[in-house]
């Protein structure tokens, strides 16, 4: 199978790549920590380069890109552990672009395109956390539907302009629904994140027009909802990527300078193993996360694919941020020493991400009917 990336994909790889190394620093890191928990500088100069609007069509100024470069541009921020709504805007935007009601949107699209909104989506689920089971409810009532229920955990709900609310009707089938963290009846609870990023719990008993539906109601909604959680978790799943890249490029470095015994931590067996094992895995992350997003962009059927890359991503990224913090040795429990941020955002992702088991239960199910 060829992984090599395409010409426009590697431009796109190395930009994102020299923006984040070069605005991304410990201060920074530790500024945004101490204040909004994001880097609205940073921001801005994601909108300069076109990147906050990349997947979108160029109607709206975007760059019309697919899921394999938002991967490799969520990637690249994973490895620098950038605090910015990069993967919850452009998922959810691009399921604007993609099922919103045609002109009723434009404005906020070209406003994202710009840096100068945000918009996220509410997947996560109390209890057994099924996206794709939704426990928030949406009734019809005159001029629109009454959305009634909670969502926890939801990423920068507070600083958006609109979340995309996954919800079930009464026979059970689906409704996306945008609503306005400000409007009437809704409730934001901040949440404290591992990894200091904003987030909070939606509290709902309010009513949306129609143009705020994404798709019709029903079985076209469940596809809306299943849409937003696939390229949600697979973006996810790169974001691991990075994180997995960052934590063990930096290990590599420490255990090749660091001395013991008069010689580098690197020659000793253990560690090269230890090491090396953190290496495979995160490969293993990189094919099957890859593998997910190429299958989106194409939109060939993905569902095992981005089961596998979830598995590797939760269970195997936490592997190799837990192995980079052990072969760091005390260094690694400083709060002081920046290798502590890998390990927390590594946490944090696999808290979204979810545990390995639904994910490898889905992919039984799955196999069970090919």
């Amino acid at each position: 199978m060829n992984f090599d990336l395409s010409e426009e994909q590697q431009v796109i790889a190395d930009l994102a790549t020299q923006i984040f190394a070069g605005q991304i620093t410990v201060d920074r890191l530790k500024a945004a920590e101490r204040g909004t928990g994001w880097d609205q500088e940073l921001w801005a100069d994601l909108a300069t380069a076109n990147l906050t609007g990349l997947c979108l069509p160029d109607t709206f100024g975007g760059s019309g890109m697919g899921m394999v470069e938002l991967a490799l541009l969520v990637q690249a921020q994973g490895r620098h552990l950038a605090p910015v709504p990069l993967l919850a805007t452009a998922v959810t935007a691009g399921a604007i672009a993609e099922f919103g009601v045609a002109g009723a949107h434009d404005g906020l699209l070209a406003a994202v395109v710009a840096g100068d909104a945000i918009v996220t989506c509410a997947l996560a689920e109390l209890g057994a956390n099924d996206p794709l089971r939704p426990a928030v409810t949406a009734t019809p009532v005159d001029g629109g539907w009454r959305i009634t229920g909670t969502k926890p955990a939801v990423p920068y709900a507070a600083e958006s302009a609109a979340v995309a609310v996954t919800t079930r009707l009464a026979d059970g089938t689906a409704l996306v629904a945008l609503v306005s963290p400000t409007a009437d009846g809704v409730t934001v609870e901040p949440e404290q994140t591992t990894n200091h990023q904003p987030a909070a719990t939606l509290k709902l008993d309010t009513v949306v027009g129609p143009e705020a539906v994404l798709g019709e109601a029903g079985d076209e909604a469940a596809e809306v909802t299943r849409w937003l959680f696939e390229h949600f978790l697979t973006g996810i799943c790169a974001m691991q990527l990075g994180v997995a890249e960052g934590a063990l490029a930096m290990t590599a470095e420490h255990v090749s300078t660091r001395e013991q015994f008069g010689r580098p931590l690197s020659a000793f067996q253990a560690v090269t193993q230890r090491a090396a094992d953190a290496w495979i895995t995160t490969e293993a992350v990189r094919v099957t996360t890859l593998s997910a997003a190429w299958r989106l962009a194409e939109g060939i059927d993905a569902r095992k694919e981005v089961a596998v890359a979830a598995y590797w991503a939760t269970e195997g990224a936490q592997q190799v941020v837990t192995a980079a913090q052990h072969l760091h040795g005390g260094i690694g429990a400083d709060v002081d020493y920046p290798v502590h941020r890998y390990y927390l955002w590594g946490v944090e992702n696999g808290t979204v991400l979810g545990s390995a088991s639904p994910h490898l239960a889905r992919l039984g199910n799955l196999l069970s009917l090919s």
